[in-house]
Parts: C-alpha cells; structure tokens; sequence
C-alpha cells in the first residue's frame, strides 16, 4: 500500500493511516461475508443449493483479476474491492455449503459429512499458508499471484459440482419435485432403496404444510423457534468470539511479538493450518458418536484454559527467556481445541436445529452473526493489540467462560436424530411452557432438551 502511495503521490502513508488502512483490508473481507452470509438463505432458494455455488465462482474470478492485476496498475483499492468480493463469496458459501451438506446426509452420518465444510476450509488455510512462505508466493515479487490463487478452488468446482445431484430435500421440500428428489437419492445413495428418506421428507412436507414458509422477520418474532435462534447465534459467537481469528490473522505478528524470529514466525504461522487440518480429520469420527454437544464444550473449555496461558506466556517473555517458545506452543494446543469442536459444530447445529421452513432464514441470521463479529474481531484486533499489549487476550478468556456456561445450560444433543424429532422438541417444549415458572434443561444422556414443570407448592 504504502509502495503504491509512493509510485502516485511521490509521499509515504504516515503510521496511523497505514494501519487503519490494513486493519481495513483485513476487515472488509468479513464484511463481504455478512452480505453473503445474509443473502445466503434467499439464495439457496431461489437458484438452488448446487446451482446457488455454481453462481458463486464469478465472484471468485473477479476478485481473483482484480487481486492479479492490482500491482501492476498500482492500485490497493483494487485489493480492498476485491476483498469484498471473495469475503461475499464466502460469505455466501458458509450458507450454502454446510446446507448443501447437512440436507444430502443420512442422520447416522450428518455430523461427519457436515464437518467436511471445516476440513475444506482448513486445507485452504493450510495450503495459503505454505504458499506463502517467503521462498515460495509470500514475497514481493509474486504476491500478487499468491493472493490470485484464490481463483483455482473456484476452477475446480465448476469442473465437478455438475456431477453432484441437487440437495433431494430442497426438491422435495421447496420446490415439491418428488420424482426429481427420489432420483437424486437414488444417486446419493447409490441404492434404489431409499423408501426411509423419503418417508421422512414427506413427513417434514407435511408438517411444513400447516405453516407458511417463513422469512427472516417471521423466525425473529415466532416464539417457538426463539430458543434455537439464541443457541444458533451464541454458537456462532462462540466460534468468532474465541479470539481464533486473532490467531488466524495475526499469527505472525503475536509470534514475532513474542521474540521469534521473522522466518521462524511464518513457518510456525503454517503449524496452525496443519493441526486445523489433521484435528478436523480426527473429529470427523467422534462428531456422530461423542456427539455435537460434548465436542464443543470440551473445545471452549480448553481454549479458556489455554487462552489464559497464552497472555502469561506472552506478559512474561521478557522475564522467563524459554516463554518465547511456550507462546508458540500454548497457541497451538489452543488452535487443537477450536478444531475439536468450535471449528466446525457452529455450521452445522444450525441446519440440525431447524426444519426446512425456518432453515434457510436461520442459516442467514446466524452466518450474518458470525461475519459481523468475525469483522470486529478482524478490525479491533490490532488496536486492542496496541492498547492491552500482551493482555489482548483477556477479552477473549471472558467470552469463553460465558459461552462455555450458555451451552452447557441450552445446546440439546442432536446427533442420530431426524430434523423432525429435534424441530418437534422446540414445539413440545413451547406448548408445555405456558407456565412461566417452567424450566428446561438438556440430559446429561442424551442432551434432548425437555421441560419439568416446577409448581410453587
């Protein structure tokens, strides 16, 4: 940026404005992502959950242009834009994908298929980071064919999501193709007998049919879906509130903070990607057997333990010389404990929480949620950084102890369970909570979220 100001205005950024100016580039990628993550419900419906990220990729390959082209034309505007861009694109995706992939599963497996969202996203994280070493994209001769690279995932899509069928429940459910739903099931799953599922969609049509579908305003006011609106949106805060995106943005910057040096700090910056990548992989067969509840809990439980660590190692580097090194690793262990639950359980419980009618409105509220605090995070980061100094964590080991408390009271258990059964304990529990002294609480067994009336006597 501040090479671009020189080439046009023969003047350097003064400090202030150079950061205020990164912390925007960094910042407005999750801004593009609420406008995606808004749009993503409406967008589902109307061009369809594989055609809707088939449409996406222009997206991709306009920001990828502008990203390329930008250094030549000397232009850091052009990355702005196009950061928006991909952050819509994004944004659009953190709906789409997780929908598209919760919706084609069988209920035994929901939770495994619904984790592969994460898993893509972070062998993306991983791969960005090691073509960004300095010996390889992250330099100042091809940087800017590092950040067009964003284009080849997007390339690779359009080459193979035509073979993949059509989500079965949005044809069944949204656009009444019954015919068009059994065929895509057959394919899915690679069985003529597919009688059970489409014995269950037809009994969520059913159930859909006494309520109209309903809107983003609707879901806000009715009282029966308030519940698992709250859980949907605390679970997303409880992702991007954790303070993994401080890790994730400034990794180097806390590394080589902490007394590492430049090249060691980018290199332990790729250590992240790969334990998201390998505790992704791991978490994929606990997610239908310990279940969605336990996993995230456990996560949020040692990311507060170790975000605690993370500001002693850090308050201390300059008094306790090995503490350098402790950053590091404390940093990792705490990215082992995003990946165990938080990573991935926020995209999914959404789509598991709802039935079709509310689904695609709550999937748009909660993604909007978890970009505009992604953005906070993204844009407060560095002036918390400058203003706390080594206690910029603290906020974050708070929010983790609330959320922590929340979830443990509210998350019910949904793994192994139909839409309908999870959607009908919501209506259950509201019908039986016309006592206002009623409480609820999950199981310890099963999670399922049941109300006992507490008569005053």
């Amino acid at each position: 940026m501040n090479e671009s100001h020189i080439y046009r205005y023969e003047t350097s950024i003064n400090e202030d404005t150079q950061l205020n100016l990164y912390s925007l580039l960094v910042a407005i990628f999750a801004v593009g992502g609420m406008l995606g993550g808004l749009l993503a419900g409406w967008w589902a419906d109307f061009f369809g959950r594989k055609f809707g990220m088939l449409l996406n990729n222009t997206f991709a390959f306009a920001a990828g242009g502008l990203f390329f082209f930008s250094r030549e034309a000397h232009s850091y505007e052009m990355i702005i834009v196009a950061r928006l861009l991909i952050g819509f694109n994004c944004g659009l995706y953190t709906g789409l994908t997780p929908l598209y992939l919760t919706e084609i599963a069988t209920a035994d497996i929901r939770g495994a298929l619904g984790t592969l969202h994460q898993l893509g996203v972070t062998i993306g994280i991983f791969l960005s980071q090691i073509l960004g070493f300095p010996e390889i994209f992250g330099n100042g001769e091809y940087w800017h064919v590092l950040l067009g690279l964003c284009v080849a995932p997007s390339a690779l899509q359009l080459l193979t999501m035509p073979f993949c069928p059509e989500s079965p429940r949005y044809l069944l459910l949204t656009k009444d193709k019954e015919d068009d739903a059994l065929n895509a099931l057959v394919k899915l799953r690679g069985t003529s007998g597919v009688d059970s599922d489409i014995n269950e969609m037809k009994q969520e049509h059913q159930a859909m049919q006494s309520e109209k579908k309903i809107g983003i305003l609707h879901l806000l006011k009715k009282k029966s879906l308030r519940m698992p609106l709250v859980i949907s949106i605390i679970m997303h805060l409880s992702q991007q509130l954790s303070g993994i995106n401080a890790i994730f943005y400034y990794s180097f910057k806390l590394f080589t903070s902490a007394g590492i040096s430049d090249d060691l700090a980018a290199h332990a910056t790729s250590g992240i990607g790969a334990i998201m990548v390998v505790m992704t992989l791991i978490t994929i067969p606990l997610m239908d057997r310990i279940g969605r509840r336990s996993l995230h809990l456990t996560g949020l439980a040692g990311m507060f333990i170790f975000s605690i660590l993370i500001t002693i190692t850090l308050s201390l580097t300059d008094k306790v010389p090995w503490f350098d090194t402790a950053n590091v690793v404390v940093s990792l262990i705490y990215v082992v404990f995003f990946a165990i639950g938080p990573g991935s359980i926020p995209w999914m419980i959404v789509a598991e929480l709802f039935t079709q009618g509310p689904r695609v409105s709550a999937m748009s509220i909660s993604v909007l949620i978890n970009w505009a605090s992604n953005f906070a995070v993204g844009y407060v980061f560095p002036i918390m950084q400058k203003e706390l100094n080594d206690f910029s964590f603290l906020p974050f080991t708070v929010f983790l102890l609330l959320f922590w408390i929340f979830i443990y009271i509210n998350l019910p258990e949904t793994k192994n369970r139909t839409f309908e059964d999870i959607a009908s304990s919501w209506n259950t529990s509201q019908n039986e909570a016309g006592n206002p002294e009623a409480k609820y609480t999950p199981t310890e067994d099963t999670g399922i979220i049941e109300f006992q009336e507490q008569r005053r006597r």
